[in-house]
């Protein structure tokens, strides 16, 4: 549950979010005691109702806005993504507040609904009024965690360059002095300077470099530092192997610091009886309340896709599931009829020519996917899981990639962690990457992260984050 909760919302991201939700409250509390006698018609007691009124709407919108990522670190600093991510959130929260409002003793006239509309066109500039401060704050204060990575080889080098690579993000890399790395990333990073210590790794070094925290990223720290790393340890510092870093931090298991002792020893990969009954009653609820909804967006899809191509509407293929057994997967057909030359399977690629016009728009929305919720509600599938692959590409990626038969211990999902982490695969170097996002999920999966994954593939499909 903690590291669903910090993939959710980092500890700064969750301070800024408190500060914003308490503001929005007394805001939205203050319009409501101004004009509550006419906006409460059924009110009998005011101050009470008011209360009551403007902690519902302060949930509301600020749920809409973690939702959409306003609280994401790359989102936060970033004046272009949030303005766009911030019209976005208010755009949805407006429907939402409605709803809210007129649920709770609100009557909803032209007037009330002007007031609401108002009440977001208030917060959206408040809320870049706070993140152009914190842009300028973070111009002269540092606003992210700078890690300082520990090793010499590939691992090192890797971490480096997917933090270095992550514009924005909550984590900044700094090399050791002289820290041999590979050029790319050292272009990327900062150095910090010798201090006169073996390795660079002095508590004096740690302090006036700000360091948050130290990551080994080698299966053995060098002997000559074990005295500095137990003596930051030992004042505060946090200190993580690559593996525990990237796991509690970045949602991911670093394939190539595990081996079968440590996924027979770890902790995590629960999947009880009672767990499985739970996740069924879950995926029933979820998977019929969505049909019901996209019912109709479904029916105009096939009406859309029957006059743009010919072919029929759905298309069927056969997917690997639970523990490696075969089921029939349902999709509306995005590709020409004759999309594989001779049977044979092939990758999907960026602008496909394959890909009918309509076929562009539902993959790029996912509305392609939905039919799947018919094998949600059959059982071959789940809400939230790995991806299901053909059993082609799952034998030949077994084969070059090591415990990938090991995302076939859960069912595979209509959305999941590597879904809303990381863009469509197609390739094994996309295949490995995917799988240590699988991984994190086969062996932390609970309620709270599959409501964290949720509320991703929002924003994921709002912002056509992946598709191809």
């Amino acid at each position: 549950m903690a590291r669903a909760l910090v993939q959710l919302l980092p500890f700064e991201m969750a301070i800024l979010g408190l500060l914003e939700f308490v503001i929005l409250f007394a805001l939205i509390f203050m319009m409501l005691t101004a004009g509550g006698q006419t906006l409460l018609l059924e009110s009998t007691d005011l101050p009470h109702d008011c209360l009551v009124l403007a902690a519902m709407l302060a949930v509301t919108i600020a749920g809409t806005a973690a939702t959409i990522g306003l609280y994401r670190p790359e989102v936060c600093l970033d004046r272009r993504r949030f303005l766009l991510s911030g019209t976005i959130a208010a755009l949805l929260a407006f429907p939402a507040i409605l709803l809210v409002s007129g649920a709770y003793r609100m009557s909803l006239n032209g007037e009330h609904i002007v007031w609401l509309a108002r009440l977001l066109a208030i917060w959206l500039p408040f809320v870049l009024l706070v993140r152009f401060a914190l842009s300028a704050i973070a111009a002269r204060l540092p606003m992210t965690r700078r890690v300082l990575i520990v090793g010499t080889g590939t691992r090192a080098a890797r971490l480096r360059r997917r933090l270095a690579a992550k514009r924005h993000g909550l984590f900044e890399p700094m090399a050791p002095p002289m820290a041999p790395t590979d050029g790319a990333a050292r272009e990327t990073m900062r150095e910090c300077p010798d201090s006169g210590r073996p390795g660079g790794l002095s508590a004096r070094l740690v302090r006036d470099w700000r360091i948050w925290g130290i990551v080994i990223a080698e299966d053995e720290p060098a002997p000559h530092t074990h005295d500095a790393l137990l003596d930051n340890k030992l004042r505060g510092v946090p200190v993580f192997s690559d593996l525990s870093f990237q796991e509690l931090h970045l949602g991911r298991i670093e394939l190539d610091a595990i081996d079968a002792n440590w996924l027979l020893f770890a902790d995590g990969f629960q999947n009880g009886t009672l767990s499985r009954a739970f996740k069924r009653v879950f995926d029933i609820a979820i998977g019929l309340a969505l049909t019901i909804v996209t019912l109709p967006l479904m029916l105009l899809t096939a009406v859309a896709i029957k006059l743009d191509s010919p072919g029929p509407v759905f298309y069927r293929q056969e997917r690997t599931g639970l523990h490696g057994e075969t089921f029939t997967l349902f999709k509306f057909r995005s590709m020409a009829i004759d999309a594989e030359v001779a049977g044979k399977p092939q990758w999907a690629q960026k602008r496909d020519p394959r890909v009918t016009r309509v076929g562009a728009f539902i993959r790029a929305s996912r509305i392609d996917e939905l039919p799947q919720l018919f094998n949600v509600l059959h059982g071959e599938m789940s809400m939230i899981g790995p991806r299901p692959e053909r059993p082609i590409f799952v034998e030949e990626l077994a084969k070059v990639i090591p415990f990938y038969n090991h995302r076939g211990y859960v069912k595979p999902g209509l959305t999941g962690w590597a879904q809303v982490n990381y863009p469509y695969g197609a390739s094994v170097d996309d295949a490995r990457e995917k799988l240590a996002y699988d991984l994190y999920y086969v062996k932390n999966r609970g309620v709270l992260l599959d409501m964290v994954i949720l509320l991703s593939t929002v924003r994921v499909i709002l912002f056509r984050e992946g598709a191809r």
